[in-house]
């Protein structure tokens, strides 16, 4: 909810420290959309949208380790990869 920043005009408030980044979210949904829509258009298998989440989870560990980033980042990233492996699984049920 916006709130008064003077008299003339509303702003909204600075994102939280600790919000995902709106960037990277958009970027992921799109991503997992565009595998939901190769499956179901059948220009991708199910096995192949998951070899492509594995590859990912394997790029993601490679560049956090040679980045030094922070384990916890690193497995929070895994943890949706994996989650979008697990929605493409679902799907093809």
């Amino acid at each position: 909810m916006p709130h008064r920043a003077n008299d003339n005009f509303a702003i909204d408030p600075p994102a939280r420290a600790g919000e995902p980044d709106a960037h990277g979210q958009a970027a992921l949904i799109l991503a997992e959309s565009i595998l939901h829509a190769l499956v179901e258009a059948g220009e991708l298998t199910t096995q192949q949208a998951l070899d492509v989440v594995h590859s990912a989870e394997e790029i993601k560990t490679e560049v956090a380790a040679l980045s030094g980033e922070s384990k916890t980042r690193m497995h929070e990233s895994l943890e949706l990869l994996k989650r979008i492996g697990i929605s493409i699984e679902k799907d093809a049920d």
